[in-house]
């Protein structure tokens, strides 16, 4: 893994970039682009990311890669999404989540190279390799109903889509990302739809369910309560994924009536990846840690995190490719901003205004992993 940050002065947009690049296969790159507020409106600091994201695919190390993934972070989507001109394909995600260092918009960009990107739909990205077909979608969301009737439309449609490329949500979706317009009055709702979709889907406690975050976001269409945006895997044997726990830190998430993996690893002949949940300052109980103490749930966060990745052989300095944090209190950031870049300095990392499921956590994170294994019996990435 190597770690890069690029600093485009004329533009005022700094890029922190991590790389994955076992020889002679699939290198992978993740970017995370800020953008330096200047006091501007909306359209001149979008103005000056698209420049930077054009001369970023430019250099000689991205000239080849494919943009998989896209995620936009605003701090207006009603009025911002729609100056986002010209329209992008593939999976290009916009949420409503202000960038905490002051900016309107910031990014989160995942690219590969090697493999040709095999088809771009209206939010999906097709990647093709050695067997395997990695469907990444974005923006699913409805537009009529209360946030459990949406949640139940958002998924209905994602497991026709799924069915349409010979997939299913049980045996194929690795990662969901759930984004809820008002996290503290609308999430409950999500949540039993969700449990209500999945025991259909025969998704229970004794199989199993996805890694995922549930967390506060704004959809840019006023009438969308939930919002998703999903990651799927076919062409894999079971053998190859695994569902991470850490129960001496953690509680299974059943106990208190929420249905996600704590994290999920997918092995493949040359590396490992993990996606890890939304992880905040709880126990093995299902209790809130260091209530009211920032510093402390972030720490308490920190530990979560790392218990998980010991399942899979990972550590969060030496294989997190990303880092989202997520915060209720924009008055907390200066000092999580100082936690994480003491000790994780390198890792790209965003730090958005985006509650979590219960007041009490002030703080929550995410990270995706790659790390370099040798599995005889399973094909490449």
């Amino acid at each position: 893994m190597t770690f890069d940050k690029i600093q485009y002065d004329n533009l005022g947009v700094t890029v922190e970039i991590s790389t994955f690049a076992p020889a002679g296969g699939v290198v992978e790159h993740h970017m995370m682009l800020h953008v330096a507020p200047r006091g501007e409106h909306f359209d001149h600091q979008w103005a000056r990311l698209s420049a930077a994201k054009e001369a970023l695919l430019q250099r000689p190390l991205f000239r080849d890669a494919s943009v998989v993934f896209k995620r936009y972070f605003l701090s207006d989507a009603a009025n911002q999404a729609p100056l986002m001109q010209p329209s992008e394909s593939g999976a290009v995600s916009v949420i409503q989540q202000p960038p905490l260092d002051g900016s309107k918009v910031a990014a989160w960009f995942y690219l590969q190279t090697g493999p040709q990107v095999k088809g771009k739909a209206a939010g999906t990205t097709f990647v093709e390799h050695n067997g395997y077909r990695h469907i990444w979608h974005a923006g699913l969301h409805a537009t009529s109903g209360n946030s459990a009737e949406q949640t139940e439309q958002v998924l209905n449609s994602y497991e026709t889509f799924l069915r349409q490329q010979d997939a299913t949500i049980a045996e194929h979706c690795v990662r969901t990302w759930f984004f809820v317009r008002d996290v503290d009055t609308q999430y409950a709702g999500l949540v039993k739809a969700r449990l209500d979709n999945f025991l259909q889907q025969g998704l229970t406690p004794d199989t199993h369910y996805i890694a995922s975050t549930g967390i506060g976001g704004l959809p840019a269409d006023r009438r969308s309560i939930v919002y998703l945006d999903t990651y799927a895997l076919t062409g894999f044997s079971p053998q190859q994924q695994r569902h991470l726990h850490a129960l001496t830190h953690l509680n299974p998430t059943i106990e208190y009536g929420v249905t996600f993996e704590r994290g999920t690893v997918i092995e493949y002949g040359d590396r490992a990846h993990a996606f890890i949940s939304g992880t905040a300052s709880i126990d093995n109980k299902g209790k809130v840690v260091h209530v009211g103490d920032i510093e402390r749930q972030t720490h308490r966060m920190w530990e979560n995190v790392e218990a998980l990745l010991k399942e899979a052989d990972m550590t969060i300095g030496q294989h997190a490719m990303q880092i989202i944090v997520y915060l209720r209190d924009m008055a907390d950031y200066a000092t999580v901003r100082d936690l994480f870049a003491k000790r994780f300095p390198h890792i790209p990392t965003l730090i958005t205004l985006a509650p979590v499921c219960r007041p009490e956590w002030l703080i929550e994170m995410e990270c995706i992993t790659a790390a370099p294994r040798r599995h005889e019996n399973f094909r490449d990435f």
